[in-house]
Formats: C-alpha cells, sequence, structure tokens
C-alpha cells in the first residue's frame, strides 16, 4: 500500500467501523489506495481548471469593468473559453431505487452537523413533532391577553395553541359540515368490515372527514390512542389521552397533535462542522457509523437530571382494514460529503501529500452505510437500498462527472450495483447555475437532488465578479433580478429533466431559529415555488414548516409551473454591480460593521472552540444560524469593496477591533469564550481578519483553506498548554 494512514483513523476502520461487515482491512485500505491514486489527478486538473478560467475572467473584467457591462459580449466571451458549455439536448434522469421521502412526498428538510450526537440524534428523531409544543414553546403564538410563555404551563395559552392547531385539521383533513372544534369524542366505527373515522359532536350529531380515504389508521395503548390521518403524502396524528395534563380537560380529550415533519435529514460533513485533521474527522465519522448502525446515543444533563437519546424505534398502527401499518419513525437520512477542494492530513498518498477529503468521505460514508444496506443495524434507514449522499460546492458539469466516477469507484470497492450510491448536486455555485442541465446530464442515473443556496451563490457570484467593479449592500443583492432568475431556473430545470416523482428540488436555510412566526409567514414561497423541500434550522421549525406543505400541493404546484418561461440567463448572468457614490459615509460603515460583527460572531467560536455552525447574534443582537456559507459572503463583500475602493485596509482593520468587543459583549455569559479585545492579536481576530484581507486570494472565495489553517494553529496552541 502506498498510503500513510493516521494511526487514530486506521484504529477507527480497523476496530470499529469494519469487524461487522465483510469487507477486510486489507480490502478496505488497497480499495482506498486505488481511488486515491486514480482520482487524485483529475481531481487536481479539474482545481487547476477553477483557477484558468478565474483569471480569464479577471483579465476579461479589467478590460470590460461593470461601467461599460455589455451583456451579449460577456456572453460570447463565457462560450469562447468553456465557462458556458454546449447545450445537452433534451435531459431526463432515470435513478431507480429512490425512497418516498426523495422521490413522491414534499416536506421539511433538516440539516445537522454530524459531528455532535445530540444534534445528530434530534434531527434524525425530527420525522415527527408535537405541533403543541411546536406553536406553545415559540412566538407564533402571541403573549398579548396573558399568554406569556414564562413559568409553569399557561392555560390561557394553551387554549391559543389548542384553537390554532384545530384550525389547522380544519384546513388539512376537515370533517363534513363541522368543525374539529366542535368534537367531543373521535371514535373508530366499521363498515363494511372496514374501520372509518366518526367524530362526535358537541350537539350531539356525529360526521365523518370530508374525504374519508384521509384516515388511514389507528393505535391504541391503555387509555392513549392515536388517529392517523393523511393529507398531501404527510401524516397527522390526533393523540387522545385523558390522563394526560391537557388531553383530561381538552374537548375531545385531545392532548396533543403530531405532525409527520422532516421527511429528510441531511447529515452534514461540511459547512456546517469544524472538521480539520483526522481527530475532527473520526469523530465526524463515528457520529454517521452510529446512525447507520442504529446505535448512537447521547447522554446530557436537562433540568438537573441525565438523560439519554437514542434513535426512535418506528410508528406501529392498525390499518382500516386491519392490517398493520409501520411508518418510519425516523428522517430519511442522507450524509453531505466535503467537495473537491480541500485536503486530510488523516491520510497522505505515496508522494507524502494529504489526500484529497472528497475522496477519503467518499470511502468512509459510504462504508459506513454498509450497515443499513446489509441490514446489519438496528434501525433501518433506506428501504429501497440507497445511500444518499449530498455533493457541495462543484462547479459546471466536469466536476458532476468526476463525482459520478468517484461513487462508481467507490461501489467497485465495495462490491454494490452500480448507483446505490445516489447523489444531491448543490447548485451553489455560478458555474454550476448556468450549466444546471448539463450537469444533471452528467448524474442522471443517480441524482435524487438539487437546491440552491443563496449564501454560498452569492458569495460565489461577488468572487467570480470580484475584479469587475464593487458590489452593492448585501441587503440590496437579495432584490436582484440575478437572484429570482437562479431560484425559479433551479425549479424550472429539474421539473423540465424529470426530477418530479424521483427526486427532490429543495430550497435554502430558514436562519432565524427564534423567528418562527416570520418563517411561518414567509416559508410558505418555498413549496409555492415548486420546491420539494426547504431547509430548517431545528425539529421544531421543521414541525412549523410541515404546515406549509399541507397548504400547498407540491406536485399540483409543479405541474402549473412545468409550462411557464424558463429564467432569463442573461439575468442570472449579470453581477449585482452597485454604485458607491449613492452610499453615504454612514452607509458604507453600518454595512461594514454588519459584516465585520458576523464574521467574528462566527470564527470565534469556529477557532477557539472548534463550532461550526451555531446561533450567532447579529449586530441587533438577532439570532442568526451562520456557517461557512454565511462567513463566505460577508468575507468576500468586504474584500469587494477593499479592491474598488469603497473602504479602506485601516478602516477594516478599525472596524474588526470595535466590532470584537461587541462579539466579546455578547458572549460574556459563555464560560467557554477567550474575549478578543482590547488586544485583537489572537488567532481567532487573525483568521477573522485575514479571511477578507486575503480574500480575493482565496479559492472561488472559499473560506475553509484558512480557517483549517487557523484552528489548526488553536489545537496545537491549545495542545501546548494542557
Amino acid at each position: 500500500m502506498n498510503l500513510r494512514i493516521d494511526a487514530r483513523l486506521r484504529q477507527f476502520v480497523e476496530t470499529e467501523l469494519l469487524p461487522d461487515l465483510p469487507l477486510t482491512a486489507d480490502d478496505f485500505w488497497s480499495g482506498l489506495d486505488r481511488i486515491i491514486h486514480e482520482l487524485t489527478p483529475e481531481n487536481r486538473q479539474l482545481l487547476e481548471k477553477r483557477q484558468e478560467l478565474q483569471q480569464q475572467l479577471d483579465d476579461y473584467h479589467r478590460e470590460h469593468p461593470a461601467k461599460s457591462w455589455d451583456a451579449e459580449a460577456y456572453r460570447q466571451f463565457l462560450v469562447s473559453i468553456g465557462y458556458l458549455e454546449p447545450a445537452p439536448g433534451p435531459v431526463e434522469i432515470d435513478t431507480q431505487g429512490v425512497d418516498d421521502e426523495i422521490a413522491k412526498v414534499a416536506g421539511p428538510q433538516l440539516v445537522v452537523p454530524v459531528d455532535n450526537p445530540r444534534f445528530a440524534l434530534n434531527a434524525a428523531n425530527a420525522r415527527w413533532g408535537s405541533l403543541y409544543d411546536a406553536l406553545y414553546g415559540t412566538n407564533v403564538i402571541s403573549e398579548d391577553g396573558g399568554c406569556e410563555r414564562a413559568g409553569g404551563y399557561n392555560p390561557r395559552r394553551g387554549a391559543r395553541v389548542i384553537q390554532r392547531a384545530a384550525e389547522f385539521l380544519d384546513q388539512a383533513v376537515p370533517l363534513e359540515n363541522a368543525s374539529h372544534t366542535e368534537v367531543t369524542a373521535y371514535r373508530i366505527d366499521r363498515d363494511a368490515g372496514a374501520a372509518c373515522l366518526v367524530a362526535v359532536l358537541s350537539d350531539g350529531r356525529s360526521t365523518g372527514l370530508r374525504k374519508p380515504d384521509a384516515f388511514v389508521g389507528h393505535r391504541e395503548q391503555g387509555e392513549q390512542r392515536g388517529i392517523l390521518l393523511r393529507h398531501n403524502g404527510l401524516h397527522i396524528e390526533i393523540v387522545i389521552d385523558p390522563g394526560h395534563p391537557i388531553g383530561k380537560d381538552a374537548s375531545a380529550n385531545v392532548a396533543d397533535v403530531v405532525l409527520e415533519a422532516a421527511l429528510t435529514s441531511i447529515a452534514d460533513c461540511e459547512d456546517s462542522v469544524a472538521a480539520v485533521d483526522a481527530e475532527d474527522k473520526i469523530a465526524v465519522y463515528r457520529c454517521w457509523l452510529g446512525l447507520m448502525r442504529g446505535t448512537l446515543s447521547a447522554t446530557f444533563a436537562k433540568g438537573g437530571k441525565d438523560m439519554t437519546r437514542t434513535l426512535a424505534a418506528d410508528r406501529e398502527y392498525s390499518a382500516p382494514d386491519g392490517s398493520t401499518l409501520t411508518l418510519p419513525g425516523r428522517s430519511l437520512l442522507l450524509v453531505r460529503n466535503v467537495g473537491h477542494l480541500m485536503t486530510t492530513d488523516a491520510v497522505f498518498d505515496a508522494e507524502g501529500n494529504e489526500v484529497f477529503e472528497g475522496l477519503l468521505d467518499a470511502v468512509v460514508t459510504a462504508t459506513c452505510a454498509l450497515y443499513d444496506l446489509k441490514h446489519l443495524g438496528t434501525r433501518r434507514n433506506s428501504r429501497t437500498g440507497s445511500v444518499y449522499i449530498v455533493k457541495p460546492k462543484m462547479h459546471g458539469s466536469a466536476e458532476a462527472a468526476f463525482a459520478d466516477r468517484l461513487f462508481g469507484a467507490v461501489e467497485d470497492m465495495l462490491g454494490l450495483e452500480r448507483y446505490t450510491l445516489k447523489i444531491g448536486v448543490m447548485d451553489e455555485e455560478r458555474r454550476t447555475t448556468v450549466n444546471l442541465a448539463q450537469c444533471i446530464a452528467a448524474v442522471r442515473h443517480r441524482l435524487v437532488f438539487i437546491n440552491t443556496g443563496f449564501l454560498d451563490r452569492t458569495g460565489d457570484e461577488i468572487h467570480t465578479s470580484m475584479v469587475a467593479g464593487p458590489m452593492l449592500r448585501k441587503d440590496a443583492i437579495k432584490a436582484q433580478p440575478w437572484i429570482s432568475a437562479y431560484e425559479d431556473q433551479n425549479v424550472d430545470l429539474g421539473i423540465a429533466c424529470g426530477l418530479p416523482g424521483r427526486a427532490q428540488i429543495g430550497k435554502g436555510m430558514w436562519a432565524k431559529p427564534d423567528e418562527m412566526r416570520e418563517m411561518l409567514d414567509t416559508k410558505q414561497d418555498h413549496p409555492l415555488s415548486g420546491a420539494s423541500c426547504a431547509w430548517v434550522p431545528s425539529p421544531t421549525a421543521a414541525t412549523l414548516h410541515a404546515l406549509h406543505y399541507h397548504e400547498v400541493d407540491v406536485q399540483g404546484r409543479q405541474t402549473e409551473l412545468g409550462n411557464r418561461t424558463q429564467a432569463s440567463l442573461d439575468d442570472i448572468l449579470t453581477p449585482p454591480f452597485g454604485d458607491p457614490e449613492t452610499l453615504t459615509a454612514e452607509d458604507i460603515q453600518r454595512e461594514l460593521d454588519n459584516n465585520a460583527q458576523g464574521i467574528l460572531g462566527y470564527v470565534v467560536r469556529w477557532i477557539d472552540q472548534g463550532v461550526g455552525c451555531s446561533k450567532v447574534p447579529d449586530i441587533n443582537h438577532v439570532g442568526l444560524m451562520e456557517d461557512r456559507a454565511t462567513l463566505r459572503i460577508s468575507s468576500q463583500h468586504i474584500a469587494n469593496w477593499l479592491a474598488h475602493g469603497v473602504c479602506s485596509v485601516d478602516q477594516v482593520k478599525e472596524t474588526f477591533r470595535r466590532m470584537a468587543k461587541v462579539v466579546d459583549e455578547q458572549n460574556a455569559n459563555d464560560p467557554q469564550y477567550t474575549p478578543m479585545a482590547p488586544g485583537c492579536d489572537g488567532v481567532a481576530f487573525e483568521a477573522a481578519l485575514n479571511l477578507v484581507l486575503a480574500g480575493t486570494a482565496q479559492p472561488s472565495g472559499y473560506t475553509e483553506p484558512l480557517l483549517h489553517m487557523y484552528r489548526r494553529q488553536k489545537k496545537a496552541e491549545l495542545a501546548s498548554l494542557a
């Protein structure tokens, strides 16, 4: 073997990963060696192509700056250098063996850092969520009129929750000529041998569901009963329990309404984790292995007591015909590998170079999934025998095709049928957006997912046109034609390429985990756009976002959208240039403050504590979910303004020093936090500042190279003090 393996990774693979699999250590390491030897040269060539194209773009933009923008000339130039690829002709995916949660049913999608067992379990178990809890514990229900959340149970607030839940039932699974608010009892009757749901009303009448086939099952356990309903492919359980603190006084003894929520969850090895070395990668792989084996657990203190969380069991009901109906108790799990750029010190090749991390991720995460594929775990994930790997940060169809070859090589190594490993393509890089049909064609036999992400996509938009001119303020960028054209094209091409019924079309994250009322008021736009899933930051958010998929028939919406005119390529290709002369000095400083505070708030936790995703207060003290995508856009935005003289280096440095004090104050109650001010001479502060000062030189504007370098430096510093 020509590889040098970190001893800790070797021990993990040989003592934890492989012992119960029909795969020897020699087979594993020789297979990894072969994949790295065969695919590393092409991986390097693809990265060199990125640099070559960026250099050509920079040269063009120096000669054709924003003030003399010519959309037609620009498009012709992109064709001449191969940035815009030839049209592929009609494309239709033919992916086989896809689970219904991806292929047929629309619903929320959670994304969770897979290096945190507790969070990973929360996400996996978010398949089912209490609507009562989600309403009661968030700002969806107003605290006006004595409906405060603080303290013990507030009956007045509880009454509003119950009313709101009943209104949802009336919308999703209405009764015939009655409201669920009028029901005093739900009972199961039999009609010609088949069970049916009967609702007894307060005036003594009885009625049934307007659509009787919405009743699909029931269960009983002592006094507790469950009525299982289905609408738009999603399940709803009315929980009846006269012994429950809520149910004992509620009409019909309804103790809760439980929704099928996060149909799918992405266990993330990429943007939301801080995995910079072999030690960190093993933690990532160990957690994913536990999910695939069904053995993952997490013990933590809550309310003064130790609690242990494990993967939820499946749920069993009696179907109307008397048969047993078993529903998954957990989200269908996808795993997001890293992209093609980064390398890892977990393995070195024959020349002594760190190997590409994406190659290692594909091999290890797929091997972990053998426990699910071969039914060796205690909990099932895919019931069709597939492994779902989301591949981020690919640029154009050649990189998508490379991922397809990588997955094929892993299948050969593990003895899997071709296309067992499915791929999710993140449409978050500009060269992928403008060549999306070509990218879909490259992976058409294994594609299960395309989605958009405003933050990474905007970061790449800024970097791609860095030399051409200064960009608008961040908030103004969101209102430009290119972003809506980008979002629409993703759906249009997904529909045109046959994804409905075979694959997901997704939309991005809701970034304000505490602002659930605002999410409920606005995130319906995602299913209305034709997306069959959209990202949420928590199980509670998944439960609330599920309401939108009852309000919108996504399949019907996709049919409606299939005939609209596709978005303008020229709109997509027009960067969001701004005119600095329209900005006051106060406007510029306010934008710098906002960006610098967000960068520092995220980076200080990443570097000092190894936290890759967290709720970070913004400059207005609103908690936002931050990961490397948010960091990329903020750092690239200031770098762009620096490059065009909108601000100065001295101004940026002063802003960062001043914002360091703000971030220190926001983290004053964190015992693990190390203040940056007044010295501003620590590793975290230096990392945050250099993400901006060296931003134009970073490949595609990515933050990973600098973050990894500084986090390794910090870990070495901490180790020397231990």
